[in-house]
């Protein structure tokens, strides 16, 4: 089992990651991927781009790169615990893969009741697609509250492979969420959130958790090409 589309990446757009978006493309057509999903952050992070890039994004990255199919994207980060984002929807309408997120230097952590109404508001939003790394021990919410949200908003949410290693309690987090997304019948991506060409693809330590776990493969969104292609385009044409 091995991903065929990497659907988390940053640019040197911002200043804490390390590559363009040609390098990532080039990155994935020598590992063997299909898609490239750019998902830059959104401008509330400290050296995030200004909002100007995803108005742009859209126009001046072409679909293909390298021979790779390119969804152009974000990561929006989430303001607060009523799911505000920080790119305006007249954007996030005309891109194809969102991902929305929290982190502590663009929301202050509050309580398990605040995290879960902000996941819920986040689950409602239709211009969000993907839910990212919410296994963060430091954002607690009542997952299957919430799980049962994602499922019934059609969200699919993000098994972030980098959070393993960098996010408080993740590894054992990210477990329970998947557990609960087989039991909800949410679907999932293993993501690498690369922030240098070299990380592009590198989520065995997702897909191995999900394996033991007995995630159910079909459930796995981008591990199969058409699979994949049928969602980024369901995604795609529903912002137009």
């Amino acid at each position: 089992m091995k991903v065929i589309a990497e659907t988390h990446s940053h640019t040197v757009a911002c200043s804490h990651a390390y590559s363009t978006i040609t390098e990532n493309a080039r990155a994935a057509a020598q590992k063997g991927l299909h898609f490239l999903c750019v998902t830059e952050h959104g401008p509330a992070m400290k050296d995030g781009p200004h909002e100007w890039f995803f108005k742009n994004l859209p126009q001046a990255v072409p679909d293909e790169l390298e021979g790779i199919s390119i969804l152009r994207g974000a990561e929006a980060n989430i303001l607060d615990y009523q799911g505000t984002l920080d790119i305006p929807d007249t954007d996030l309408n005309r891109l194809d893969w969102v991902i929305a997120s929290y982190h502590t230097v663009c929301c202050e952590p509050g309580s398990k009741q605040e995290h879960t109404n902000g996941w819920l508001s986040v689950a409602s939003n239709p211009l969000v697609d993907v839910i990212g790394h919410c296994g963060d021990a430091r954002f607690d919410f009542d997952f299957d509250t919430v799980i049962a949200a994602f499922a019934q908003y059609g969200k699919i949410v993000e098994i972030n492979a980098h959070s393993f290693d960098c996010r408080p309690g993740s590894k054992k987090r990210c477990r329970e969420v998947a557990l609960l997304c087989k039991k909800y019948q949410v679907p999932v991506v293993c993501s690498s959130d690369a922030h240098f060409y070299t990380q592009i693809g590198k989520v065995q330590p997702a897909l191995d958790m999900l394996r033991e776990i007995e995630f159910p493969e079909e459930m796995i969104l981008n591990i199969d090409v058409e699979r994949f292609q049928k969602i980024a385009q369901e995604k795609s044409p529903k912002k137009q």
